[in-house]
């Protein structure tokens, strides 16, 4: 049986959304969401990095992330599943509830059920790659 999650306000999974207020400081930096330091490390070593930080949404930060009038590093393709790993692991490792709820879910499937998103997500028709996903499970068997 797999778990599904996507909105950070489902219960009790919608911790597993990188919407969700869980922050942590990473590169002696707090950012207020995993989607803050994730979209910010689009950006290393500019000026950009510091305003997607301050923003006080996540989905401002991912909209900001998104803009591609910004200078997207150059190795972005080769680090992102990285870049994500390491927020997605100081998240859970900060925070001792959540972690206790990511570890209940035992060896179930982790699916981001994100119809839009065929990379981090399963998409719409459940054929993406739930990059997400499969980054939890990892996160899970390390935290164990």
């Amino acid at each position: 049986m797999a778990i599904y999650f996507y909105s950070s306000r489902e219960n009790p999974y919608g911790c597993f959304s990188n919407f969700s207020a869980h922050g942590f400081t990473l590169d002696d930096f707090w950012w207020p969401t995993s989607e803050h330091y994730f979209q910010a490390q689009k950006f290393v070593g500019t000026p950009h990095v510091a305003q997607i930080r301050q923003v006080k949404a996540p989905k401002d930060a991912a909209r900001l992330g998104r803009q591609r009038t910004r200078p997207l590093r150059p190795d972005w393709e080769q680090v992102k599943d990285n870049v994500m790993r390491k927020g997605v692991l100081c998240k859970f490792e900060t925070h001792a509830d959540i972690r206790k709820i990511l570890l209940s879910t035992g060896n179930q499937d982790l699916v981001e059920n994100a119809p839009n998103d065929y990379y981090w997500g399963c998409g719409r028709d459940g054929s993406g790659k739930n990059r997400l996903g499969k980054i939890l499970m990892d996160v899970r068997a390390l935290l164990r």
